[in-house]
């Protein structure tokens, strides 16, 4: 199912148990976008607070959530940096 399906079913309150998945959908598809525009601001050399500062969350929020689920490689390389 595309992203525009999804939205309009996330929207459309005449159906809710179909409502109610693409809204899991939508969430599942953010989180996954979340996790690789955090690994690639690593990559890019940000820091946990800026990167938490763009997601408008404290550094320690973003840091639990993401340290031990991001590429380690890109934790590696900053800590030899």
């Amino acid at each position: 199912m595309n992203l525009a399906t999804l939205s309009e079913r996330a929207t459309d309150v005449s159906d809710p148990r179909a409502g109610l998945r693409a809204v899991v959908s939508l969430r599942a598809l953010a989180d996954s976008l979340e996790l690789r525009q955090v690994e690639a601001a690593l990559a890019a050399g940000m820091n946990w607070q800026a990167i938490a500062d763009a997601l408008g969350v404290s550094r320690q929020a973003v840091h639990k959530k993401y340290a031990k689920r991001v590429d380690q490689r890109l934790l590696n390389a900053r800590s030899r940096a």
